[in-house]
């Protein structure tokens, strides 16, 4: 039975927020194969803002070890190429014109073990958002129960299932992490 007060969905949607973000990095993570959405992750410095790489080329997979990017204005292929370099992909783009080519190299082990420590990264920072967000609900609670506005029952049974609710959340991120291990890792 939920608490007075506490929004017990509004906290799950903000952790199923972070696995979110969390289901698009390890997307991004390449695995052998050419993928667009390796690229999501990526973003351009362009016109004075930050946008992502879809927004200024288009990125198609011609080939399966090879992702194209039409670069759409002539003067954004540098920053494009920069932006693909200074990524955690480990990729070189090759230019030709308005359009670049990134070749997907074949994984050695010591590049999977970085891969690997990558996903790691982001598994972790998607279990610390879920933890602010744990910390945000129990400062509702004992905000709630130091006003008057819930009694210590009520707090206990509130903390309780927001506990629950974060051991879920990052249950799932190790699942996910573990997935993307095993897959970086199969040779």
């Amino acid at each position: 039975m939920p608490v007075e007060g506490v929004d017990l969905k509004d906290l799950e949607r903000r952790m199923q927020g972070a696995l979110g973000v969390l289901k698009t990095e390890l997307a991004g993570l390449r695995t052998g194969r050419a993928s667009s959405s390796m690229l999501d992750a990526i973003v351009v410095n362009a016109y004075g803002q930050s946008m992502p790489i879809n927004q200024v080329g288009t990125v198609s997979v011609p080939e399966p070890r090879m992702v194209a990017i039409q670069v759409w204005d002539k003067g954004m292929v540098s920053a494009v190429e920069k932006a693909i370099r200074e990524s955690s992909l480990g990729l070189n783009p090759v230019i030709d014109g308005q359009l670049l080519r990134l070749p997907i190299p074949e994984l050695n082990a010591e590049r999977r073990q970085e891969l690997i420590k990558v996903a790691h990264k982001y598994a972790e920072a998607a279990k610390v958002a879920i933890r602010h967000v744990r910390r945000d609900g129990m400062d509702i609670i004992k905000k709630l129960e130091k006003d008057g506005g819930i009694s210590q029952d009520d707090a206990r049974v509130a903390s309780d299932d927001v506990q629950k609710l974060t051991d879920a959340r990052i249950a799932e991120a190790d699942s996910m992490l573990e997935k993307k291990q095993q897959e970086i890792s199969q040779v």
